[in-house]
């Protein structure tokens, strides 16, 4: 797997701060390795549809099934994660 960058951890906490509209929750409130859905943050599965979109529209990767969904949406880093691993295997 490839690493996720900083940059990215911290592209990804203000979008979904932005997208989710979290109330009193800074980006950098948001651990990266902590558990989005059903965590803290309460982001529950209308927040997760949003998230997809983001993910789609955003970085132009798909997320079609929920066993891949629960898995990149585990935390910011497994997000960031995907993201980086999806985009080192595209072709150039």
């Amino acid at each position: 797997m490839v690493e996720p960058t900083d940059d990215l951890v911290n592209e990804l906490r203000e979008k979904i701060v932005a997208i989710l509209n979290l109330q009193d929750i800074a980006p950098t409130d948001i651990d990266p390795d902590e558990r989005l859905v059903g965590g803290r943050l309460g982001i529950d599965s209308i927040d997760v549809l949003e998230m997809v979109m983001l993910v789609e529209k955003e970085y132009g990767l798909t997320i079609d099934n929920r066993e891949l969904g629960a898995r990149v949406f585990a935390s910011v880093r497994a997000l960031a994660g995907f993201i980086n691993e999806a985009a080192s295997s595209m072709p150039n």
